[in-house]
């Protein structure tokens, strides 16, 4: 786990957080008014980028908020799919990689993915006694879908809505859509969990 956390606020590319100053230096150098820092850990630099300052910047933490950001993978040739997921949590790292092999739910293809991205990490968090979880995707029905402002139509995105509702009961839940591939360094990771699984 990295020592530093690197949050760029306005750089080369959109708000992200990076692990070595090498990758943090190469969107903020030579970038006029850039705005970046680094902290100590990755929720004192999340909350930076959210507007926070240094003295409030472990208000995620404190209030016992996990945050996980979760993404989706789809091999066509094969018709499985799976999910990619980073979780932070009292200032651990957790790494999930998985396949599915579902006819039903594997016609979404990457989105998926995606949803059982959101699935796993909740059902993680709920073992683990969380009481409250962020997560951070890229396609917007997985936060949609589970709060009900998208009507649910298929079996698949009916279930999920309806696990997290049940989840919502015994969690503060909040969704978080980001931008895909915009170098963002925890989607990326992500995305890359996913293709693992799949061995893409």
């Amino acid at each position: 786990m990295a020592k530093k956390f690197y949050a760029v606020r306005v750089g080369r590319k959109g708000p992200a957080i990076y692990q070595t100053w090498d990758e943090c230096k190469r969107q903020v150098h030579g970038v006029e008014r850039a705005v970046y820092k680094s902290f100590p850990t990755w929720e004192e630099a999340a909350a930076f980028l959210r507007g926070g300052e240094a003295k409030n910047e472990a208000a995620s933490e404190k209030d016992g908020w996990a945050v996980a950001y979760v993404d989706g993978s789809y091999d066509k040739k094969s018709g499985d799919f799976s999910c990619g997921a980073v979780l932070f949590w009292q200032g651990g790292q957790v790494e999930f990689s998985q396949k599915f092999t579902d006819p039903e739910l594997a016609a979404m293809h990457n989105v998926a993915g995606e949803i059982m991205g959101a699935l796993t990490v909740i059902r993680y968090c709920r073992e683990k006694g969380v009481p409250a979880l962020e997560i951070h995707h890229d396609y917007e029905g997985v936060g949609c879908w589970a709060d009900g402002s998208w009507r649910a139509n298929k079996p698949g995105t009916q279930r999920y809505a309806a696990e997290c509702q049940e989840a919502a009961k015994s969690m503060k839940l909040q969704f978080v859509k980001v931008k895909g591939h915009s170098g963002d360094t925890y989607n990326d990771m992500a995305d890359a969990l996913a293709k693992k699984a799949l061995g893409l």
